[in-house]
């Protein structure tokens, strides 16, 4: 007799359903597990067997064959342990097969302990649209599992108490999660240490407000990475939808922590320059997200961008735009979320003093050409604000006055938000910066001054398309701090004000102003 029990696979960030069927028959003892499993689901072999014989039962002397089914995807992971032991005892006997409202995934150890594994949240979701009413997970993924209403989650420690659970002998209730209520949340990095920036600090709050990339070019020390670790701590807070969704891609990525039901907070993801494009944008043999997506909802910061690779920078275009990375291989195309606030910091040239006040650059004009052609026009046209961040002045730093706190800008960050959800209410856009092209007439209005000041601006500093979009929506979110349904004059002036360091830089810069060190040399 041929036994059925469900399980659950992930592909992506999506989990689809997995039927495990075993007939145990006469003939020359083996164990086969066929449906396309990779090497860690047949080595479930050996645990499932040793687990089986630790447990307390003898193991079946006869053929064993184990199909995953749907057979046309490639299972991976240990996860099919829990399950094919359950159908192998269940084909013994030692079980009633009455589980067909139940689902199991869990990984064994040799002594019949259960593992934590990954993609128990996205699992538990699918388990429950399915239909299915209980779901047995290792103990360790109970608050992960138990967010989901709708499906009773058991939370096992050892095979001993599943067996115990299956056969009712022991009464045990479904595990319940602590409330979705949040505490409020801690930083350990605040605005109000932060001495002088004032049109950084406006910069960021303008870039959390609207959900805007911004690119921080300054010196050495002039606070661009000790400004980027104090964003999270005046981004808005998440919705619920916006948490399952980051949740899911952490659980499959396996950075839940231990006992962690949610992931509350946005999160903030600083990959190394020598970061490959794999990793930044996901892949592997088993596909898994890279950093663009386990920052999906929160900030993606890379510190001194022209140290990238080439590559790994180019990697980030398609993601910014669309809000997605698609990754293709042989087998097929999987898609993971990617809406990102991406902050970039970069030094003006090698030596990082290129502009400086006090300090000469020693930089020839031929290096700093070749530091700044490091980050490409597409890249660049893709970061929504540009400001240079200059050294802070010993009055300002001295000062004992403490600056706008974290929570204070974060309540103004908060309500620009909800001004946003309501205003994009029954379409996909979440804010500002996420406007699509054919809506950016309908929810970024211009008076008649402003419209006259971006169309001389527009032809005066040779702007292209996505350069005009993005300063609308800059503009949009400025006039929704100003309590402005229409964009006017001073909006438009604000937003053009951040798209000029590109034209400073890369245009003027390069080719006008001789370096310190050139002019000495002549």
């Amino acid at each position: 007799m041929v036994v059925k029990i469900n399980s659950m696979g992930i592909y992506g960030i999506e989990a689809y359903a997995v039927c495990v069927e075993t007939d145990i028959s006469r003939g020359l003892p083996g164990f086969e597990i066929v449906g396309l499993p990779g090497i860690a689901v047949k080595e479930s072999r050996d645990r499932v067997r040793s687990a089986i014989k630790n447990s307390g039962f003898t193991f079946p002397s006869q053929r064993i064959t184990v199909n995953l089914a749907p057979a046309n995807i490639k299972k991976a992971g240990a996860l099919y342990d829990l399950p094919i032991l359950v159908s192998i005892l269940t084909s013994m006997g030692a079980l009633t097969n009455t589980f067909d409202d139940a689902v199991f995934i869990g990984e064994l150890s040799l002594s019949g302990e259960l593992r934590p594994i990954n993609g128990v949240l996205p699992m538990a979701i699918e388990a429950k649209n399915l239909g299915f009413k209980r779901i047995f997970i290792p103990f360790d993924n109970a608050a992960e599992g138990a967010v989901v209403d709708g499906i009773d989650v058991f939370p096992i420690k050892k095979v001993s108490e599943l067996i115990s659970v299956l056969r009712n002998q022991t009464s045990t209730e479904p595990y319940k999660t602590i409330t979705r209520d949040t505490a409020q949340a801690t930083f350990s990095y605040d605005f109000s240490d932060v001495k002088g920036q004032v049109l950084a600090k406006r910069a960021l709050e303008i870039a959390a407000a609207g959900g805007h990339n911004i690119l921080m070019i300054g010196s050495p020390g002039a606070g661009k990475s000790m400004l980027a670790k104090r964003v999270p701590s005046i981004l808005p807070d998440m919705t619920f939808d916006e948490m399952i969704e980051t949740s899911k891609i952490h659980s499959i990525a396996g950075t839940m922590l231990n006992g962690q039901s949610l992931i509350t907070e946005r999160p903030f993801r600083s990959p190394h320059h020598t970061v490959s494009p794999a990793g930044l944008s996901g892949g592997g043999t088993i596909l898994r997200p890279g950093e663009i997506s386990l920052a999906h909802n929160g900030v993606l910061f890379l510190d001194e961008l022209p140290e990238f690779s080439r590559t790994a920078m180019e990697v980030l275009r398609q993601p910014l735009e669309d809000g997605k990375v698609t990754i293709s291989r042989v087998s097929g195309s999987i898609s993971y979320p990617s809406s990102v606030m991406l902050i970039a910091a970069m030094n003006p040239c090698p030596c990082g003093y290129f502009g400086h006040p006090t300090k000469p650059c020693i930089c020839s004009r031929k290096a700093v050409n070749q530091y700044l052609s490091r980050v490409s026009g597409p890249l660049l046209d893709r970061l929504d604000i540009h400001i240079e961040v200059q050294p802070v002045k010993f009055d300002e730093l001295s000062s004992n006055e403490k600056s706008e706190s974290s929570a204070t800008i974060r309540a103004r960050v908060n309500h620009q938000r909800k001004l946003q959800l309501e205003r994009f209410k029954g379409t996909p856009i979440t804010c500002n910066a996420r406007i699509t092209t054919d809506k950016l007439h309908e929810f970024c209005p211009l008076d008649d001054t402003a419209t006259t000041i971006m169309k001389r601006s527009f032809d005066a500093m040779g702007l292209s398309a996505r350069a005009y979009d993005r300063i609308l929506k800059i503009a949009r979110t400025i006039a929704d701090m100003d309590n402005s349904e229409v964009i006017k004059r001073d909006h438009i002036f604000e937003a053009i004000q951040f798209r000029n360091l590109d034209k400073k830089y890369w245009n003027c810069l390069l080719y006008t102003s001789p370096s310190p060190r050139d002019r000495t040399r002549s």
